[in-house]
C-alpha cells in the first residue's frame, strides 16, 4: 500500500516507439505537496514520461503502473487524467488566440445553464480564478492582447478550474523573461501552500535548485537517482546525472581570430508592420567582423528579433531609414532571397514554428534554404540533397539513425542543429542565431556553443540574441545592448557583467 504522503507513484514505466526505446523501466515518487523537479538531456524521456502519465499516451500503449492517491490508474485519454485531477501544461501553449481570457479558461468546461452559456458566470468566475493565479487582467480580453508570461498564468488559471491535485509544467519558465519567471515560480510556491503538488520540467537549473523540494534525474529514459533539497541538490551534481559525466566549464574554451569587419548598420529604423507611428528600431548602429561573435542583449520587447529580422531582407516591419553594408560597401535587399545570395543568414528564435517543417523528413529541412545548389532545370538532385545532409548529419552530431527520418521526432538540441545545418549549407558570410538555446538541455547547449565557435573560426561573422545574460558573456566577443528599440551601448566581453550590462538594457529611450 502506499504511503499517505505520497500523491504519485509511476512503476517501471516502459515506453517503445518503433526502433526506439524512449522509457526503459522508470520509476518516479512524488510526494504530496511538494514541487518535484524532472531533469535530463533533450531526448532522455522526460516529456514522454509524462505524457504517459497524464493519458496523451494511453493505457495499453506502455508497460508498467501508475499510482495516483493510492490507487492503480489506467487512464485512456488526458481526460480521464484530467478527471482525477491531473493537468498538464504543455510548452507549447494551448490557446486559442481570438478568444477572451475566460472563454480560454473553460474552453471544453462552459458554464452552462439550461443548455446556454452563462457568460456571467463564465467571466466571474475566470476574474476569481485569475486572482488566484496573481493576473490583473479583465477576463473578456484577448489572448492576442497579452504576452507569453500572461498567457502561462491561464494556463494555470484554466488548471485551477479544473479542480487540479497535480500540476505538471513542461518547460513552463522557456519564453519568459527574468520578471515573468520570478513571478511563475512565486506562483508555484503559492500553489504549494494551498496543497497543490507541481512537477516542474525545466533546462533552468539555477530554477530547480531554488524552487524544488526534490529533483528526480532522467538520463536515455532510465531514472538516475531523486535528490532531495539540501547540500547534495546543486547544479553540477545535476549536471552530472543528466550528462553521466563532470562538466566543469558551461561554455567551451576559445581564443578568436578576428579579421575585417563584414558587417555594418548605420542609422537602422524600422516601423511596425501594423501599428501606426510605432518605431520597432530607431537609429540601431552596429558592426560585427569576420571571427568575431558579437551579442545583442535585451529584455524581452526591446526590438532584438525584430532588428535582425527586418536586416534580414525586410522579414518584419517596414524600413524607413538606415544603411547597411557588406565588406564596406552599401548593400540593400528587397526580399530574405536577397538577404540569402548576399550571405546573410537567420536562425529563428521558434525553430517549432518558423525554423522547422516538422512533419518533414531531416533532409529536406536542412536544403530548403539552399535548393538550387542542388537543383538542375528545375528538379531537385535526391542524391545530391541525401549526400549534402548525410555530411551535415555527421558533422553536427545529430543525433539520428537517417536524415530520412523526420524533423518533428528529433529532441530539441538536435532540432536547433538542423536549423543550423540548414543556413550553414547557404554558405553564409553573417549569420544571426536568435535564442540558438532555447528549451535546450546543458549537455546540448555545449555542443551548440562549440559549434557557433566553430563558424567563427571559419572566418564567419556570428551575431547571438540571447535573453540570457550569462551565456552572451560566457560565447560573445563584444556585446551590444539594445533598449526601446534603441541601441544603448556596446562593450567587450571582457569588461561586462550582468550589471553592467542590465544598466544599459534599461537606459531610457533618448528623445531626439
Amino acid at each position: 500500500m502506499s504511503d499517505t504522503n505520497t500523491i504519485l507513484e509511476m512503476r517501471d514505466i516502459t515506453k517503445t516507439f518503433p526502433g526506439v526505446k524512449a522509457l526503459s523501466n522508470v520509476t518516479l515518487e512524488v510526494k504530496r505537496g511538494e514541487i518535484h523537479a524532472i531533469c535530463g538531456e533533450n531526448g532522455a524521456g522526460k516529456s514522454t514520461l509524462m505524457k504517459v502519465l497524464s493519458g496523451v499516451y494511453p493505457h495499453g500503449t506502455y508497460d508498467g503502473d501508475i499510482i495516483f492517491e493510492g490507487k492503480k490508474c489506467s487512464f485512456g485519454s488526458i481526460n480521464d487524467s484530467e478527471d482525477a485531477g491531473i493537468v498538464i501544461i504543455h510548452q507549447e501553449l494551448a490557446l486559442v488566440p481570438l478568444l477572451s481570457i475566460a472563454e480560454n479558461i473553460f474552453l471544453g468546461n462552459e458554464q452552462v445553464e439550461a443548455g446556454r452559456i452563462n457568460w456571467h458566470k463564465t467571466n466571474a468566475e475566470a476574474a476569481k480564478l485569475l486572482a488566484r493565479v496573481g493576473l490583473n487582467e479583465n477576463p473578456q480580453t484577448p489572448i492576442t492582447q497579452i504576452g507569453v508570461g500572461k498567457q502561462q498564468l491561464v494556463e494555470i488559471a484554466k488548471a485551477l478550474s479544473k479542480q487540479v491535485k497535480l500540476l505538471i509544467l513542461d518547460e513552463p519558465t522557456a519564453a519568459l523573461n527574468d520578471n515573468d519567471s520570478a513571478h511563475l515560480l512565486d506562483l508555484l510556491r503559492h500553489l504549494k501552500g494551498q496543497g497543490i503538488t507541481s512537477i516542474m520540467i525545466s533546462h533552468k537549473l539555477n530554477e530547480i535548485t531554488d524552487i524544488a523540494d526534490s529533483t528526480t534525474v532522467i538520463r536515455d529514459g532510465m531514472t538516475i537517482e531523486t535528490i532531495e533539497r539540501g547540500p547534495e541538490m546543486t547544479q553540477p551534481r545535476i549536471i552530472k546525472g543528466m550528462v553521466g559525466r563532470e562538466l566543469d566549464h558551461l561554455f567551451p574554451e576559445h581564443t578568436p581570430t578576428i579579421g575585417e569587419e563584414i558587417l555594418r548598420v548605420e542609422g537602422w529604423t524600422v516601423m511596425h508592420p501594423t501599428i501606426p507611428g510605432r518605431k520597432v528600431s530607431e537609429d540601431s548602429s552596429f558592426d560585427v567582423r569576420a571571427g568575431e561573435i558579437v551579442g545583442i542583449a535585451g529584455l524581452m520587447g526591446a526590438g532584438r528579433t525584430e532588428l535582425a529580422m527586418s536586416l534580414f531582407g525586410g522579414a518584419y516591419g517596414r524600413k524607413v531609414a538606415g544603411k547597411m553594408f557588406l565588406h564596406g560597401k552599401e548593400v540593400q535587399f528587397h526580399s530574405v532571397a536577397d538577404a540569402i545570395d548576399a550571405g546573410l543568414a537567420y536562425a529563428t528564435e521558434d525553430r517549432k514554428r518558423y525554423g522547422l517543417n516538422l512533419i518533414d523528413d531531416i533532409r529536406r529541412n536542412i536544403s530548403a534554404a539552399s535548393l538550387e545548389k542542388i537543383t538542375s532545370r528545375g528538379v531537385v538532385n535526391a542524391n545530391k540533397e541525401i549526400v549534402n545532409a548525410e555530411r551535415y548529419r555527421k558533422e553536427m552530431r545529430i543525433k539520428t539513425p537517417s536524415v530520412m527520418n523526420i524533423a518533428g521526432q528529433l529532441s530539441g538540441g538536435n532540432q536547433q542543429k538542423v536549423v543550423l545545418s540548414k543556413w550553414m549549407m547557404t554558405e553564409p558570410e553573417v549569420l544571426f542565431l536568435d535564442e540558438p538555446t532555447r528549451g535546450i538541455d546543458v549537455g546540448a547547449k555545449y555542443e551548440i556553443y562549440t559549434i557557433i565557435n566553430a563558424l567563427a573560426d571559419s572566418g564567419k561573422a556570428v551575431v547571438v540574441i540571447s535573453s540570457e545574460l550569462p551565456e552572451l558573456l560566457g560565447i560573445c566577443d563584444r556585446i551590444f545592448t539594445l533598449a526601446f528599440g534603441q541601441i544603448t551601448g556596446q562593450m567587450p566581453v571582457a569588461d561586462a557583467t550582468q550589471e553592467s550590462l542590465m544598466t544599459l538594457m534599461t537606459k531610457e529611450r533618448e528623445i531626439a
